[in-house]
């Protein structure tokens, strides 16, 4: 069985993120990268599953930019087996990133799809959705756990009341949360077997998919800063200000 893993180049977590001049976008010039952290959970849960014996093969793929190798290599790092990069220049917005993920995976034929439930620069949430609407899979999103048997995929998932937990068939999709798994610290031994696993560089137009962009950015912003606290000397004052100047009551 096949698994394949979606991962995503985005600016570290760590990184106070700012705003381009001109307003065109986030400013991503000389600040750290990293992998996705929603997709570094995909990518440990399909190592974990291989390492079960459930899966004998863990693909990782990621589009965008050349240097997405590197987001790859951690992922190779990590346990994954191969992957593969659909280098473009072109910003990808998430039904272009669906579309690729079709083409391969009917190329590959994986059995389970696992992407993050969202990323981080963005916060679409809709690649996953996406893919299994383009080939017509079942989808468990938002999963916390995830037990493969007897060709079902049964998952615990993360709604607003608390968990449910839906058992679908596979070929499926299944998108991560937070509390799916801890990714394992990658060892210097591991980074240097990445170095030598396969790396197949493609371009979207080799799978026949069309990545131009459907949306237009009008203009990023920073949200307005906040002002500075004041105390007030009764309940009667606070009531005051919260209806005549925060008008919120």
């Amino acid at each position: 069985m096949k698994i394949l893993v979606a991962v995503k180049r985005v600016v570290d977590y760590n990184v106070k993120v700012r705003v381009k001049s001109d307003q065109s976008g986030v400013d991503i010039a000389n600040v750290k990268m990293s992998m996705n952290p929603f997709d570094e959970i995909a990518v440990e849960e399909a190592v974990r599953l291989k390492e079960a014996g459930l899966a004998t093969e863990v693909i990782v793929v990621s589009a965008g930019l050349p240097q997405c190798q590197e987001t790859l290599r951690t992922a190779l790092a990590i346990g994954a087996d191969r992957a593969i990069l659909v280098e473009t220049e072109l910003d990808l917005q998430p039904l272009a990133v669906a579309k690729i993920l079709q083409a391969i995976c009917i190329k590959e034929a994986p059995q389970i799809v696992i992407l993050g439930k969202q990323a981080i620069d963005d916060d679409s949430n809709q690649t996953g959705q996406m893919l299994a609407a383009l080939l017509d899979f079942p989808q468990a999103t938002f999963a916390s756990k995830v037990m493969v048997a007897d060709g079902k995929a049964n998952v615990t998932r993360e709604v607003d009341g608390g968990l449910e937990t839906i058992s679908i068939s596979l070929p499926a999709i299944i998108t991560t949360d937070l509390r799916l798994n801890e990714p394992r610290y990658v060892t210097l031994p591991n980074i240097m077997k990445a170095k030598k696993k396969a790396l197949e560089i493609i371009k979207p137009e080799d799978l026949g998919v069309d990545v131009s962009p459907r949306l237009k950015i009008v203009k990023v912003e920073e949200p307005p800063k906040r002002t500075a606290g004041v105390m007030v000397a009764d309940v009667a004052a606070l009531v005051d200000k919260l209806k005549n100047e925060a008008k919120v009551i």
